[in-house]
């Protein structure tokens, strides 16, 4: 596990494993978002069996699966629902960058466009890509 914090509150990181569960929850993380379709794991990494195991370790978990190339305002939506619920947030896929940009988008408007890229570019997140975007979220 390689959890990268982009701020104080949330972090990302790649695919997380059952016997991952226990140093999350003793990190003070308090929501695992899970930004990966079911599809792209085998069954024992699905959402449904990481939930069991998530809220077992007495944390909150949200499906927001996100699929490449097709991030929607939906997934926006209950991201920054996710995070907007308080606590330290975890959030993963197969490398953090779908979660990182997920973050970036749900943050338009709330922190400086520049701050977003650069917070996913310290772990080589090539947020710059969707500046146009951000800001036209961020304007709204």
């Amino acid at each position: 596990m390689d959890i990268r914090p982009l701020t104080d509150s949330y972090s990302v990181t790649p695919q997380i494993l059952p016997e991952d569960i226990p140093a999350i929850a003793a990190a003070g993380y308090t929501t695992v978002i899970c930004n990966r379709p079911d599809g792209e794991n085998p069954p024992e990494l699905h959402a449904d069996t990481l939930r069991s195991a998530v809220e077992a370790a007495g944390m909150g978990f949200v499906v927001n699966p996100v699929v490449g190339g097709a991030l929607t305002m939906e997934n926006v939506e209950a991201q920054r629902e996710a995070i907007d619920a308080g606590g330290k947030v975890l959030a993963y896929c197969a490398s953090g960058n779908r979660s990182s940009v997920v973050w970036a988008l749900a943050n338009a408007g709330r922190q400086p466009t520049d701050d977003l890229i650069a917070a996913g570019a310290q772990y080589g997140y090539q947020l710059g890509q969707f500046r146009e975007l951000i800001d036209r979220l961020a304007n709204g």
